[in-house]
């Protein structure tokens, strides 16, 4: 099951499945690609967006999960094979007020391609962003 993706410039990338599902585990599900998809969009839209809007931060962290209903890839007829949902913690270290946060985060919302690519698929997507003053120190 594994897929070898020429992605040009950036040379190959992996999908696959655990092994338990028939795959190797040399990569992440295509699923799981997808929700990396999301969270590197929005954290370069994020940025983007900051920019312009001379917003200061020390980065995000992402964390995702999903949910989906087996048996539509099961060919359930009736069943959505793709995402039931979408959860999504994005942790934002930054001094700035909630009030340039929240402009912020809409903006990027607002522009971020994969997000509203989920979004207009119907997807459940639920994008928490939780406000942090400084990144912890490395250990």
């Amino acid at each position: 099951m594994m897929t070898v993706i020429d992605t040009g410039e950036f040379g190959l990338m992996v999908t696959d499945e655990p092994v338990p599902h028939g795959g190797t585990g040399e990569g992440p599900s295509p699923l799981q690609a997808i929700l990396g998809a999301l969270c590197g969009c929005e954290s370069v839209t994020f940025n983007r967006t900051a920019a312009e809007m001379d917003f200061q931060y020390d980065g995000i962290d992402f964390e995702a999960e999903f949910t989906i209903d087996i048996r539509g890839r099961l060919g359930v007829r009736g069943v959505t094979q793709h995402f039931q949902t979408i959860r999504v913690q994005a942790t934002l270290y930054t001094s700035e007020s909630e009030e340039r946060i929240r402009a912020v985060v809409a903006e990027t919302e607002a522009r971020c391609p994969v997000f509203n690519l989920v979004s207009d698929a119907g997807v459940k997507l639920e994008v928490l962003w939780v406000h942090q003053p400084s990144r912890p120190a490395a250990s």
